[in-house]
């Protein structure tokens, strides 16, 4: 990774400098797309089984080194050291299941005339990944998986904020694939990411993180040619609990689906809405804010932390400017709202949050704020409930619980969301399509569906007749 600019990185526990990181120009970028180019050419005549081997390695060296990469993350982006580690193994696993998919890449044949018909999936050539903070390995790691597979060389840029751990990803990958294959550039993103988005050797791209930056980056790649962009963006995702659910495990459901305790409430994927029957809502309401009190927020290596901070000071900032304006507007924090107690004046700490009394159409209700800010409504029937969570712009996930089979699937029909949960939330099963519709995004991640996203098919015929 060349080192002749550099930026800082800063510890989310004090808001001070942490470290520098290489802050990768457009020459530089340039560089390196080019030498990956140089190294797919080799990788993609390997025959598939000896890719996916070459895959399985770097999913047991990523095993070995799990302790390092998860230190790494929870110093770096704040989240407690369990989780973290939690995540590599995460990682490895999802490596692992593409290279399981590795046999996909066979094509088709076609039975349409007298003449030999097939189909090829062949790579694109380099390919870039762009990749958030709130999972740093875990998102480096697996996402390389898939392009690697299907006989591309990649190219990921790290998370602006949370680099540290993709940059040491970058030199294990080495002493499995070589130095160019699977190349990490990190810097802020305005001049590495936006290079590599317009690089003319780049024609697939796949990206998660916020809306308005895939929005830029759609624009951006069309502007620079014909690419394939895939993206994972926001969500503002709904939990509806109707009155004939199991009410102890809803509530559990509830705050397990914020991922406080994972990523200080920064996912996409959380269940930040939480839809209640207005005749359950009380009971339902006074568990959860019990269960969200008792989060412990702490350092990241403190073995007694629960949650840690959120990522930067602007992160703070619009979390708490959220709560302020759901209060100011009539709505109350039940739980949280403010600075925890558990820790000093200094990082970017800020209570777990329950927010109620607020109406659907309230920014804290239809806003993504990507921290750890649950807001509660209220509904009076079904359709009620369904219309609350489909008037969000955002589809990414949802959750339904109730005790009724027929309802549960009529439900989960009804909403407008890509990964929808029955009597349960937040949990990914590795292999299962993951992705969003409307303003959360385009393709599909954690399956055989993006292994197969980074070919491109090429059909030939055989004139027999």
């Amino acid at each position: 990774m060349p080192t002749r600019n550099r930026y800082q990185i800063e510890d989310p526990t004090t808001g001070r400098r942490l470290t520098d990181a290489p802050d990768c120009s457009a020459e530089e970028v340039d560089e390196i797309v080019r030498a990956a180019a140089e190294a797919q050419l080799q990788w993609a005549k390997l025959p598939v089984r000896a890719r996916a081997a070459k895959v399985r390695a770097f999913a047991e060296l990523l095993r070995a080194h799990e302790e390092e990469l998860a230190t790494i993350d929870a110093i770096d982006a704040g989240f407690p050291l369990p989780v973290m580690r939690a995540d590599v193994g995460a990682a490895a696993t999802i490596v692992d299941i593409m290279a399981d998919h590795a046999l996909q890449l066979g094509g088709s044949t076609y039975p349409l005339s007298g003449n030999l018909h097939y189909s090829l999936q062949e790579p694109y050539g380099v390919v870039a990944r762009i990749v958030p903070f709130n999972h740093p390995l875990f998102f480096a790691a697996s996402k390389v998986a898939a392009p690697l597979v299907a006989g591309n060389a990649v190219v990921l840029k790290a998370p602006d904020q949370t680099p540290l751990s993709a940059l040491r990803m970058a030199e294990l990958a080495a002493e499995v694939f070589g130095p160019d294959l699977c190349a990490v550039i990190s810097g802020r993103g305005s001049v590495s990411g936006a290079a590599l988005v317009a690089h003319p050797l780049i024609r697939r791209i796949g990206f998660i993180g916020a809306p308005d930056t895939g929005r830029m980056i759609q624009r951006s790649a069309a502007e620079a040619g014909v690419k394939y962009v895939s993206l994972e963006l926001g969500g503002k995702n709904a939990l509806i609990v109707l009155p004939d659910a199991d009410l102890d495990r809803a509530v559990e459901s509830a705050v397990f689906g914020m991922n406080y305790t994972a990523t200080a409430g920064q996912s996409c994927g959380s269940t930040s809405r939480l839809l209640l029957h207005e005749s359950v809502a009380d009971q339902v309401i006074d568990a959860v804010v019990d269960q969200v009190r008792s989060i412990r927020v702490g350092h990241p290596l403190d073995a007694d932390t629960q949650m840690g901070p959120v990522i930067s000071g602007n992160q703070y900032d619009k979390s708490v400017d959220a709560i302020t304006a759901a209060t100011t507007a009539g709505g109350k924090a039940l739980a949280g709202g403010g600075r925890p107690d558990t820790v000093g004046p200094d990082g970017w700490y800020l209570s777990p949050t329950v927010l109620a009394g607020v109406s659907p159409d309230n920014p804290a209700a239809v806003a993504e704020i990507f921290g750890p800010v649950l807001t509660v409504l209220t509904f009076r029937d079904e359709a009620e409930a369904v219309a609350i969570a489909n008037s969000s712009e955002y589809g990414l996930t949802a959750g339904v619980f109730t005790s009724d089979v027929t309802r549960a699937h009529r439900i989960a029909r009804e909403l407008e969301a890509g990964y929808v949960w029955i009597n349960g939330s937040s949990r990914h099963y590795w292999g299962l399509p993951f992705g969003g519709v409307k303003a959360s995004g385009v393709g599909r991640e954690e399956s055989v569906d993006e292994l197969l996203s980074y070919t491109q098919t090429k059909a030939v015929t055989v004139v027999m007749e």
